[in-house]
């Protein structure tokens, strides 16, 4: 089948070897959080600040031994190069705020990535599920002992992301998220982006190595709580990322489900070195659903692939679902990211780029058409076979789950 797909695509003037090598190297970062309904390590027993996920299936991992074995037998079933996604509240034994947080506390985190071979390691305050969200508030809250509450925090984490990447020597992505605003009418929207602005400066006064650090904002439109308005609004971030020059985030389960964030990233293209994502599926909002083999995921793809952006767009997952077996969760959502890239990657984006700048709008049209047909499967069976995988993954994850899973209470 393969054989016969890499003739067909030939005759397109695409090279499937060359698209396979190239998929073995763009690396995906595979959040932790999906493992344990992103309730953390540090304390905070619960999730709340914004945030949410529903369901109760089984076996959610309640500590770190057993986290990082539902790690490593997810990416056991995961192709492509991995990194690894962790928040602040993943810290190991912890015996301060997370204002005093320490690389120590991450120090098991290290020798787990590297006895497993995982490429890197990516880093996000954690501004939820502490008792500092007060009123719904941490980098904008008038409460000063608040605000800068969480601006030692993330200066902490930026110390922590240069131990990351020195460590594991890849730079380190620092993503900051924060679940600010108001549920209704605000009656002063400047004010609190005028104290985000303050805190990120504050921030960012802090000296950490730009060649391994990547500082990311991340927007949001709005969330639960916090319909009416949130500070950290994509104009907002926007303007500041480009102003301080650092990155911006785009998590596609933050904006109006008419907006697409596959256009948004060759705007970001012309103007950023690097641009940062998380990749989810939002259903009406951003209700984090695990990602699928869907539309804007194609088109997320082949934005990255056809302007060379492989090694600019950092991509990461970002998706918890509780209702279902946790770790299908986890190889399903990657696999299908890795399956979208492969399919950029198929592309003759050269002949439809010239096609376009020809005006031979009809031809691209049709193109476009016939390219939706030809044997990607065939291309995707044999990247998993040498990846020593098989499409099949879910009796292996129902296996594990019976042995391993079941027995925790």
């Amino acid at each position: 089948m393969y054989d016969k797909a890499k003739r067909v695509y030939a005759q397109y003037g695409v090279d499937t070897e060359a698209a396979l090598k190239k998929l073995r190297e763009i690396p995906v970062s595979v959040h932790c959080w999906q493992g344990d309904d992103v309730v953390g390590l540090d304390g905070g027993g619960a999730l709340s600040g914004g945030i949410q996920t529903t369901g109760n299936y089984p076996g959610r991992a309640r500590n770190f031994e057993e986290l990082t074995a539902d790690i490593k037998k997810a990416f056991s079933l995961m192709p492509g190069k991995k990194r690894l996604n962790l928040h602040a509240s993943y810290a190991v034994g912890a015996t301060v705020d997370r204002d005093q947080y320490e690389p120590k506390y991450f120090s098991p985190w290290v020798k787990f990535a590297k006895e497993n071979s995982i490429a890197g390691i990516d880093f996000n305050p954690t501004m939820f599920s502490h008792k500092n969200v007060k009123d719904g508030l941490t980098l904008s809250s008038p409460d000063e002992n608040i605000r800068k509450f969480w601006v030692d925090h993330c200066k902490a984490c930026l110390k922590i992301a240069e131990y990351f990447a020195t460590e594991m020597g890849s730079p380190c992505l620092v993503n900051i998220w924060i679940p600010d605003g108001f549920k209704d009418i605000p009656a002063d929207r400047l004010t609190p982006r005028l104290r985000l602005k303050k805190s990120l400066d504050e921030i960012l006064s802090v000296k950490y190595d730009k060649s391994k650090v990547t500082l990311a904002v991340e927007s949001k439109e709005f969330g639960i709580g916090v319909e009416s308005y949130t500070v950290g609004s994509n104009e907002f971030y926007q303007n500041y990322a480009a102003k301080n020059d650092i990155c911006c985030l785009l998590d596609n389960g933050h904006y109006h489900p008419l907006e697409y964030v596959s256009d948004k990233i060759p705007a970001l293209l012309a103007f950023y070195d690097k641009v940062a994502l998380h990749v989810t599926r939002g259903v009406r909002w951003d209700s984090d659903h695990v990602v699928l083999f869907e539309d804007e995921l194609k088109e997320i793809a082949k934005e990255i692939v056809r302007n060379d952006a492989t090694q600019k767009v950092l991509i990461g997952l970002d998706y918890f679902d509780a209702s279902i077996n946790r770790l299908a969760a986890w190889v399903t959502g990657q696999r299908a990211m890795q399956k979208a890239l492969l399919y950029a990657l198929l592309l003759p984006h050269d002949k439809m780029k010239t096609l376009q700048d020809a005006a031979q709008f009809t031809e691209l049209m049709v193109l476009g058409e016939e390219v939706k047909d030809l044997p990607a499967g065939a291309v995707w069976k044999e990247y998993l076979k040498r990846e020593n995988l098989t499409e099949s993954y879910l009796p292996e994850i129902k296996a594990y789950e019976n042995e391993i899973v079941k027995e925790r209470k």
